[in-house]
């Protein structure tokens, strides 16, 4: 398969950004959408060129023409339909979290591994030469062992009626912008001694159960920190990581490429020095090496495993805050 022949769930915000330009940019083909409401679908197709609409997300996962299915839906229904497109045989790009909480994700993974179909959490940022760069310098020494790392994710305020504000649809600062900062430091637990662990966590509730915002701190095996500050409520877009070693740091002034800013500052007693590593879109990345799995085989950088891991992660941080699990 070299061409991915795609189905997109829903006609949303998101779709644009992480799949729509990326198919454009790379060749693939965006071969259908289902929303709820058609006008929506109809509307999408027309502006980004899907070649057509179909009635519901059901008849998008049972077309014979789509190959992939991208799943942007609420958090609340990832898991719901990640699991129908299994059951199609139909493999997954699926926006992150992988479900509501661990107990769904799990499902979703042991129905990947019975069938045997590929899919794999959208965490995009991952598969950008920025972050690669981050991790070379803990691995090359040139920072020397990692001793904290501090990880921001800050967006202005959704519309109110945003499925982020909703508790029924699995909406919350952690869910939407946590998840990455205790992603980045799950990937990172390989310099530090293994997995993180979640020490606390103090979130403002904008509804009941619903993060507005959360401030979480982690310890690694090795006795590194980490802290994740997380926020739906702030001026602008703030999307930062820096990791620290006994030698020296290295920040990322916006490494999940939300704003274009490429750079990596970093500090060792030699200077200072700032690279450029490219503003292609990590969205762009991310379906490459998708696509590239599809094509060859080529293994995932991250599996099912490590999506259920990282939702463990998000329901120990609720745990610690005090509120319920989505």
């Amino acid at each position: 398969m070299t061409q991915l022949r795609i189905g997109v769930l829903g006609a949303s915000r998101i779709a644009e950004l992480a799949i729509v330009k990326p198919a454009q940019i790379l060749g693939h083909r965006l071969v259908a959408v289902a929303a709820r409401d058609r006008g929506r679908a109809e509307a999408f197709a027309r502006t980004h060129g899907v070649e057509r609409v179909v009635d519901s997300y059901a008849d998008l996962i049972a077309a014979p023409e789509v190959d992939v299915i991208y799943n942007p839906l609420a958090n609340a229904f990832h898991a719901e339909w990640n699991l129908k497109a299994i059951a199609a045989g139909k493999a997954v790009l699926t926006e992150k979290p992988f479900a509501r909480n661990a107990a769904e994700a799990e499902l979703v993974r042991n129905a990947a591994r019975e069938r045997n179909v590929p899919i794999m959490e959208g965490f995009h940022y991952l598969f950008h030469p920025i972050i690669g760069r981050m991790f070379a310098l803990l691995g090359d020494g040139t920072l020397g062992v990692l001793q904290r790392v501090e990880v921001i994710m800050r967006m202005p305020e959704p519309k109110p009626d945003d499925p982020r504000w909703s508790f029924d649809l699995a909406g919350g600062a952690v869910m939407d912008l946590g998840c990455y900062g205790l992603h980045v430091h799950r990937q990172l637990g390989r310099f530090a001694g293994g997995e993180p662990t979640v020490v606390a966590a103090r979130a403002v509730e904008r509804d009941p159960g619903v993060d507005e915002s959360c401030e979480i701190e982690l310890v690694f095996p090795s006795g590194a920190t980490g802290s994740s500050i997380n926020a739906m409520t702030a001026e602008r877009f703030e999307m930062t990581l820096r990791v620290v070693g006994d030698r020296g740091e290295a920040f990322a002034h916006d490494y999940a490429l939300q704003s274009g800013d490429d750079r990596i500052t970093i500090t060792t007693d030699a200077g200072t020095t700032v690279e450029h590593l490219g503003t292609r879109s990590t969205y762009t990345y991310q379906l490459d090496v998708f696509a590239q799995h599809l094509a060859d085989g080529t293994a995932f950088p991250i599996d099912v495993d490590d999506a259920v891991t990282t939702m463990e992660l998000i329901d120990s941080t609720y745990r610690a805050a005090g509120l319920p699990l989505r």
